[in-house]
């Protein structure tokens, strides 16, 4: 795994704190220069993506600084998608395993009709913003004709060796208006060079490759994986310098989940925190422990720093050196495995167990990244399309109509209009008087309406200040009683509770970290 030396961690960190700006080496001089407290910078409580906590600090003025830390402009826009789809594909397609062991012969690798317009389309229609195709998995083999290795498409009989998956499937996002990202294993099983630092420049070269030669990539995904290369040897990665590149050539793109801009939930189960705060510590990140329990066919409990159900409240943030913006993408595949295999085309998730996966991954302040793998044919199969056709069904039943959108809205506000929180525009957003500490958003509907479903979303451009919030409806003898609640809010907050009928509703935002900005608030019925 990388972070092997505490200089390799502080080197990490040092990239951190200027990623937004530009990047620099980090050397012996510059990583003694972080650990003086003579040179640390004070950093005010103003809106920025990261801040450094001073020893002085007391735990107000802490508070206080996490309120004030917001996404970067490109974290902004990968939460905005909130659906995003992996494609697994590849040699283990055809040897019907899940790790290669890069000693396949590149001839097996022939799909009859490969469709990836039919990948990106199906997509699409389901709602999802960005897919994310495995160009190179751990056994090295490559979707594209690698200059730099043998062990790639170039060497297989599909199109005679002329093909190019990921310029097919770059080329169908750009049709659908698609996102486009690229996972490109740090571990490869078939190289020669792994285990020498000849393999970062390796690696640099075939990343070039993908970030030069496919025009706009939005995300580059990296997992942990760092297990023995054909020698035996393990490899230090060269994150820092990778990170340099993908800035450098792709300035717009995230990078994930072993990287600066988005971390894994901890899990792969589909299921997000509870209490989901896209702020947290930037010190105590625990990177060895991320690779250790990811890409695994079996789902691990969350345990350790990125995987404990408490990583950002007041309690975690307090010891803090430094915070970070840094949200969670919640993962998960279709199917029990993460490639095809034929004997699990009866089980895949069904539509509602997707929109369950919603309100856990999306409805948690986070991401979903479901992956879907296309079959030996070069298609998505039809019980998987199946699947994603029902969910978008679902999500269109449920979510279309805001039943707060035509209530007279009530509110004590200091910032924006009332309607602002029902106009279905993410972009208005309102501050509240916090009287006593508490606001309460009072909605009177026409007639009655039953519901089932709360939504509640904070423009995050002005932090993640929400801590504890209630629903409240009032009963047939006018009486107001409480039907749900939650801690944290975030980009997306989805709650479900048994069906209410109710003329007036209001919820009661009663424990905050400063002011929030509140972006829309909803009422919804889900039907079984």
């Amino acid at each position: 795994m990388l972070f092997r030396s505490v200089q390799a961690i502080i080197t990490y960190i040092i990239m951190w704190l200027n990623s937004y700006s530009h990047f620099f080496k980090a050397t012996i001089a510059c990583t003694s220069l972080l650990l003086s407290p003579v040179v640390l910078p004070t950093l005010h409580a103003q809106e920025q993506n990261v801040v450094i906590i001073n020893p002085t600090d007391s735990p107000a003025e802490i508070v206080h600084k996490a309120a004030n830390v917001v996404p970067s402009a490109r974290q902004f826009n990968w939460q905005r998608q909130e659906l995003t789809a992996f494609l697994h594909y590849g040699i283990n397609t055809y040897t019907g395993r899940e790790w290669g062991d890069g000693k396949e012969s590149p001839a097996i690798f022939n799909p009859t009709d490969l469709d990836a317009d039919q990948w990106i389309r199906e997509l699409k229609a389901a709602g999802f913003k960005c897919a994310i195709l495995t160009c190179k998995h751990h056994d090295g083999f490559c979707l594209w004709p690698s200059a730099y290795t043998e062990h790639s498409v170039k060497n297989s009989p599909w199109k005679k060796g002329k093909g190019d998956v990921v310029r097919e499937v770059s080329d169908a996002c750009k049709k659908y208006g698609m996102d486009f990202g690229v996972y490109l294993s740090p571990w490869d099983r078939n190289s020669d060079l792994y285990g020498t630092e000849a393999y970062n420049d390796f690696f640099v070269k075939q990343l070039t490759e993908l970030l030069t030669q496919y025009g706009k990539v939005s995300e580059v995904w990296f997992d942990g994986a760092c297990g023995e290369g054909p020698n035996g040897k393990k490899q230090v990665y060269d994150f820092v310098r990778w990170y340099e590149l993908i800035r450098k050539l792709q300035p717009e793109a995230v990078i994930a989940v072993m990287g600066p801009d988005v971390r894994w939930v901890g899990t792969e189960t589909g299921r997000g925190r509870e209490m989901e705060w896209s702020v947290v510590p930037k010190d105590n990140l625990d990177q060895d422990a991320i690779a250790k329990n990811s890409q695994k066919e079996v789902l691990t409990a969350p345990v350790g720093d990125m995987m404990g159900q408490d990583l950002g409240s007041r309690k975690k943030i307090e010891k803090a050196k430094s915070l970070i913006w840094y949200p969670a993408e919640i993962d998960v595949s279709i199917r029990p495995g993460w490639f095809y295999h034929e004997d699990q085309d009866s089980k895949v998730k069904s539509p509602k167990e997707l929109m369950d996966i919603y309100f856990t991954s999306v409805g948690m302040n986070g991401v979903l990244l479901l992956n879907l793998p296309p079959n030996k044919e070069g298609k998505l199969s039809e019980a998987d399309i199946r699947s994603l056709r029902g969910f978008r069904q679902l999500y269109a039943n449920t979510f279309t109509d805001n039943l707060l959108a035509k209530a007279k809205v009530t509110c004590a506000l200091s910032e924006g209009k009332g309607r602002n929180v029902i106009d279905d525009n993410y972009d208005t957003s309102v501050r509240p008087k916090m009287k006593d500490g508490k606001a309460v958003f009072s909605f009177k509907l026409n007639k009655p309406a039953t519901f089932n479903v709360l939504s509640v979303q904070e423009d995050i451009r002005k932090g993640q200040r929400v801590e504890k919030f209630s629903l409240e409806v009032k009963d047939a003898k006018g009486n107001w009683k409480k039907v749900t609640g939650g801690t944290t809010v975030g980009h997306k907050r989805l709650l479900k509770f048994p069906v209410e009928t109710a003329k007036e509703v209001r919820l009661i935002i009663s424990e905050v970290r400063a002011v929030p900005a509140i972006s829309e608030i909803g009422l919804y019925r889900l039907r079984d």
